[in-house]
């Protein structure tokens, strides 16, 4: 795996800095400022729970301790010789995923918007593009509730008993070989030189 990331916008790249957004002196010029006492059951959620664990809900952007990367790339190779790459940038305003997946039959395309400030039209498009073939538009069920319907099958895979055989919760096999891509991302970064996962960690 190579990657190249860098804090560009966020942590200590930003103009100011402040501990949260609702005492915040700059959150007139501030491009990232959110009020989150417009929402009773936030402030419930998250500001009144600030003293067990700490956490703040509308924590500045800015503040120096912000070091994870707002803009990386990477390419990845698996050990089968399938390729992966893998780009992001987390300060822009735009919430959701582009993700194609191609193949020796054609390419598997899927577009999804989260929560945007503007319409997006429809939240979430697939298509399916045979080799030299048509781009052919699959129709996505529309559900509502819990991460579009997601919440609700993941219930399922975890309490019910007759939950289908294809959806079988990942071992901690898989946990760890999840964590540690982005381990690896961050060390090839860091170094400056590709990183095998085989080299950070023996399998038994």
């Amino acid at each position: 795996m190579s990657a190249l990331g860098s804090l560009a916008t966020y942590g200590e790249s930003g103009p100011f800095r402040h501990t949260d957004c609702r005492t915040c002196p700059h959150k007139d010029k501030c491009a990232y400022y959110w009020d989150i006492n417009k929402s009773p059951n936030l402030v419930a959620l998250y500001n009144d729970c600030e003293p067990a664990d700490g956490y703040q809900r509308d924590g500045c952007v800015f503040k120096e301790d912000v070091d994870i990367f707002d803009t990386m790339n990477e390419v990845v190779k698996y050990s089968n010789g399938v390729n992966m790459s893998y780009s992001v940038n987390a300060f822009l305003p735009v919430e959701g995923y582009y993700l194609a997946f191609n193949g020796t039959k054609g390419r598997l395309e899927v577009r999804d918007y989260e929560r945007q400030a503007w319409d997006p039209g429809e939240e979430t498009a697939m298509y399916v593009i045979k080799n030299f073939g048509k781009r052919v538009k699959v129709e996505v069920p529309r559900e509502t509730e819990g991460h579009g319907g997601g919440d609700q099958r993941l219930r399922d895979l975890i309490f019910k008993i007759d939950a289908p055989a294809h959806m079988r919760l990942p071992d901690s096999r898989a946990g760890a070989m999840s964590c540690l891509t982005g381990i690896a991302a961050r060390k090839s970064i860091d170094e400056g030189r590709p990183i095998k996962i085989a080299d950070l960690v023996t399998f038994t």
